[in-house]
Order: C-alpha cells, then structure tokens, then sequence
C-alpha cells in the first residue's frame, strides 16, 4: 500500500509516534503548536477517517472535544505508515524483496 501524506499529516503522526501507545489530546495539541484549530480538527478527523490514527472519542467539533481524547496509530498501517515517513524504508524492504531467492 502506498500512503501519501502531506507535511501537517506527517507532523500529526510523528506527534502521536508509532510506538502504539496512546498519547493524551492535551500533549497532542502542545506537540503541535501554530495550528489553526480549524486545521487542527479537520486533519485530525481525516487520518481518523482514513483509518490511520484511532481515538476513544468518535465526534471532534473543536480542540475542547480533541483535548479529552487520546490517540495512537492503527497499528494495522503501522509499517506502511512508517514507509510514508521515511521513504528509505520503502526502498530498502523492496530490495530486500528483491534479494530473497526461491530455493528447489
């Protein structure tokens, strides 16, 4: 799978880590600072819609609402995630791919 990501997208999910683990609304606000709210919301719900981060919470209307959720990323789309982060990875498990022989 191919996941593109825009810049406010990648710094969301790297805010968040890959680790698993959930991460309070309150550090995730801190953890990105300059943000329109409005921007913030709507970025927020539409890596939620996609599937790629999940919440506690389902309705997110305004930073009050984000602030009393945790978050952390599907762990599903972790690996995929990760490539989208870091183009290198993509590259070095394709050529991994690539390497492996069948053996008779």
């Amino acid at each position: 799978m191919d996941i593109q990501l825009d810049g406010v997208e990648k710094q969301m999910i790297k805010a968040i880590g890959m680790g698993g683990t959930a991460i309070s609304g309150e550090q995730l606000i801190t953890l990105m600072p300059g943000m329109e709210d409005a921007e913030f919301v709507s970025t927020l719900k539409g890596l939620l819609n996609l599937g790629y981060i999940m919440a506690d919470k389902q309705s997110f209307h305004d930073l009050k609402d984000v602030a009393n959720a945790e978050f952390r990323v599907n762990a599903g789309y972790a690996r995929d995630l990760k490539e989208a982060l870091d183009p290198r990875l993509k590259a070095e498990r394709k050529e991994q791919r690539n390497r492996r022989v069948r053996r008779v």
